[in-house]
């Protein structure tokens, strides 16, 4: 069976090795029809510490590391980036 695989915002670095990350999902209203954002914090293993908040990420599922995580990050998304002031200068 497949491994899910998840994209989303990393909300905190504060755990040693973990990261809180925040999906967003789009769902149809069953009644209304009306398009409404879903959200869930997923706790994600970090092994080197190096996501950093705000960060866009993908975070696959995993064996329970601990009681939170039964998910790994696997990479950072580069999302278009757009050009800092400094570069341009």
């Amino acid at each position: 069976m497949p491994k899910r695989v998840l994209t989303g915002n990393v909300v905190s670095d504060k755990g040693d090795k973990t990261v809180v990350v925040l999906v967003e999902r789009k769902v149809k209203h069953p009644l209304y029809g009306k398009i409404i954002r879903r959200s869930k914090k997923y706790h994600a293993h970090d092994e080197g510490n190096e996501y950093k908040a705000g960060e866009t990420v993908r975070i696959e599922e995993t064996a329970p590391i601990s009681k939170l995580k039964t998910w790994k990050v696997i990479e950072r998304v580069n999302t278009h980036a757009t050009p800092s002031k400094a570069a341009e200068a």
